[in-house]
């Protein structure tokens, strides 16, 4: 019988080429009008046929299954019609779940939730399992699509994945040896309604925990985890003295034990030291040394994209944070740096407020630059501060560039997602870097 896969992203693509790698008849199924050259010729060579631009019902008959990509909501009308004609479900997540288990191979999975920080988390996980000379890759909402990790690795890998709320809507079966909840902000709303909905999503991360397993949560937000699901033993990390905390001095501590003092991170803030704690406790659960945690914690350089360092000249610092994708983010990457700033804000609005912003920025700000879609959101909620309305990427980064001052920081944290003139956000910290490089090698007197 026919799998059909809803959904032509990152994510369904892997499901797909899986599927099809084990002999099964799969067929792709996406809203967009067209595929593109270069997907239209790897689904051909694949055999995969392509429907675009709807999702007729006819698909469902001789269905056997359907995998959903996570940007997918469970009410869709397709869905719900394969709900009423008994059609299996299941998310990319769940089947790399069901496969990985099926092996028996020695396999762990370490995971990770929360509105922000996570992939930084993750990341950090499965580099210190690797400090520590231990099999581990990061996957899931990462980047590279846990099933395609699965078809890649060997036998006693750690997989450290990063689940979004959207993946853990559709997961059934799955458990994870080690599950961290990080933190909940305001995000997602227009999917899941409220933030009691969101919240419990959240949680199910911990359904399928054994009293073998550990719940890593956060010590100052027991409102958040206390009525969590699962049994795994808890342990929190924080500021105040629990399992994983960071004392008055600046030293990280684990049930005890110093790792090393925060200064000696290479990434940079509070919401890093708190990410540290976390990855520490999980990476320590599947087994990893004091030593390689010292060693991973000292050597972790951050992900792309995460308040990250491009260039410096005449004294103006620039900072790729394209993941900075609601405010909460941006508020944190703000936090993070001494100032003044030069902030671009926008891109596609989420529907949340960025008043909140404005106590970070006190004694900070230098300029706002407006752009994108979400401009005049911007200007109803900050229009009052210091500002510039420069609609086209390109064009704003270069006025963002041109208003820094020497000891200025030019920040890139939209505080939106970027798919008003981005594919997604390391598409746009790509183009942000890109003419953060030109800005940084031209000299002065040869720019028009």
């Amino acid at each position: 019988m026919r799998t059909v896969v809803m959904g032509a992203g990152r994510s369904g693509l892997a499901a797909a080429r899986f599927l099809a790698a084990q002999g099964r008849d799969v067929v792709v199924t996406d809203l967009r009008s067209e595929p593109g050259p270069a997907l239209e010729l790897e689904l051909a060579g694949l055999g995969i046929p392509g429907v675009w631009g709807a999702h007729p019902f006819g698909l469902l008959e001789g269905c056997g299954g359907l995998v959903l990509s996570p940007g997918i909501p469970r009410h869709a009308p397709f869905i719900a019609e394969a709900i009423a004609r008994g059609i299996p479900l299941q998310g990319e997540v769940e089947l790399a779940h069901q496969v990985l288990r099926a092996r028996q191979d020695g396999s762990a999975v370490l995971a990770v939730t929360g509105t922000n920080g996570k992939s930084t988390t993750t990341d950090l996980v499965a580099h210190l399992l690797r400090a520590d000379h231990r099999g581990a890759v990061a996957c899931g909402n990462l980047g590279l699509p846990m099933i395609e990790a699965v078809r890649l690795a060997p036998p006693g890998t750690t997989f450290a994945v990063e689940l979004s709320s959207y993946q853990l809507e559709s997961i059934v079966a799955f458990h994870a040896e080690g599950a961290a909840f990080l933190n909940l902000t305001p995000d997602h709303l227009a999917r899941h309604g409220t933030m009691e909905a969101y919240r419990s999503t959240k949680l199910r991360i911990f359904e399928r925990q054994t009293a073998m397993d550990l719940r890593v949560v956060p010590e100052a937000h027991p409102e958040w985890w206390q009525d969590a699901p699962g049994s795994g033993g808890t342990a929190r990390f924080g500021w105040r003295e629990c399992e994983a905390w960071c004392d008055e001095k600046g030293d990280l501590r684990l049930r005890g034990e110093v790792l090393l003092n925060r200064s000696e991170l290479r990434i940079p803030g509070d919401h890093n030291v708190e990410n540290a704690l976390a990855a520490s406790l999980l990476a320590a659960h599947a087994g990893t040394s004091l030593q390689g945690l010292r060693q991973g914690l000292r050597s972790y350089p951050g992900l792309a994209h995460r308040i990250a360092f491009c260039a410096e000249k005449d004294g103006v610092k620039a900072y790729n944070d394209s993941k900075g994708t609601n405010v909460d983010a941006t508020l944190t990457a703000i936090l993070a740096l001494p100032g003044p700033l030069v902030l671009l804000l926008g891109g596609t609005d989420k529907g949340t407020s960025y008043g909140p912003l404005r106590v970070a920025l006190e004694g900070k700000l230098r300029r706002l630059v407006f752009l994108g879609e979400a401009i005049p959101q911007l200007l109803r909620d900050l229009g009052d501060l210091p500002h510039e309305v420069v609609p086209a990427f390109d064009d704003a980064v270069s006025a963002a560039l041109s208003l820094a001052r020497p000891g200025d920081q030019v920040l890139l944290s939209p505080a939106c997602a970027s798919f008003d003139q981005f594919e997604n956000f390391e598409q746009r910290g790509e183009r942000f870097e890109a003419l953060v490089n030109t800005w940084s090698t031209t000299p002065e007197d040869s720019r028009a």
